[in-house]
């Protein structure tokens, strides 16, 4: 694969596109500020693009930003000392996130993935982050011992407001993230129902609605013991999605 290589620091680039032709890949353009790389992208059409966030003159959102109003943008992978910016960074449409030092079997994975996607997916994720289109994120970025971690939605039972983060309920375990309840019924309104006001739950789970005593609801899901309660002012609303599902 072509892929431009931009880093504002000399030793990290270096390194980067040491691993990158050591993997048999091309590097066909460096670049050390976003405008450098927009510059670069424009002439060279890559198939990838190795990105920093933090960089002088355009920082690396806002050149992945810029980069998806092109008509055949490049594939992005982040590669970055700073992890929260992973949120903003996947709604910048990336299609990895990779702390420095970047590890190089990780790279190699991201390099990877990004060679065995797709057109009708690489579409997808090139498509311009636009607020009133439908979300291409596909993934939940959570920070954790090892750094930020990338849960798929698909694999999210449900969501709950613990204090000043958000619980976040998944095949493998339980994470917390940053983002609010809000902001991802608002993004994933197709995909998660609130059931309570510090709940929401991902649809494809829902096994069944159950009554308790004194008139208490409460949600099971497919594939784990774990309920949920429902609240009367979501119930109604809830017993209509399960009717029409």
């Amino acid at each position: 694969m072509r892929i431009v290589v931009c880093d504002d620091e000399p030793l990290a680039r270096e390194r980067l596109v040491r691993i990158v032709q050591e993997s048999g890949h091309q590097v066909i353009a460096q670049a050390k500020t976003g405008i450098e790389a927009i510059i670069a992208v424009k002439s060279q059409q890559p198939d990838i693009i190795l990105l920093d966030i933090r960089m002088p003159e355009m920082d690396g959102v806002r050149c992945a930003q810029e980069l998806a109003k092109l008509e055949h943008p490049p594939a992005i992978i982040f590669v970055t000392a700073y992890d929260h910016y992973a949120i903003a960074a996947l709604k910048a449409n990336a299609i990895g996130y990779l702390l420095k030092p970047a590890n190089k079997d990780e790279l190699l994975e991201a390099l990877d993935k990004a060679k065995n996607l797709n057109a009708a997916q690489l579409n997808e994720i090139r498509k311009l982050a636009d607020p009133t289109a439908r979300p291409v994120r596909e993934h939940i970025a959570a920070r954790t011992h090892r750094g930020v971690e990338l849960i798929k939605l698909k694999d999210i039972y449900y969501f709950t407001a613990d204090q000043k983060y958000v619980k976040v309920r998944h095949k493998e375990g339980i994470l917390l993230i940053d983002e609010t309840l809000k902001e991802l019924e608002q993004e994933f309104g197709d995909k998660l129902f609130r059931v309570h006001r510090n709940a929401i739950i991902n649809l494809s789970f829902l096994d069944f609605l159950e009554t308790l005593d004194a008139g208490q609801y409460q949600i099971r899901f497919k594939g784990i013991d774990d309920t949920l309660a429902v609240s009367r002012r979501h119930l109604p609303a809830l017993r209509d999605k399960i009717q029409s599902m």
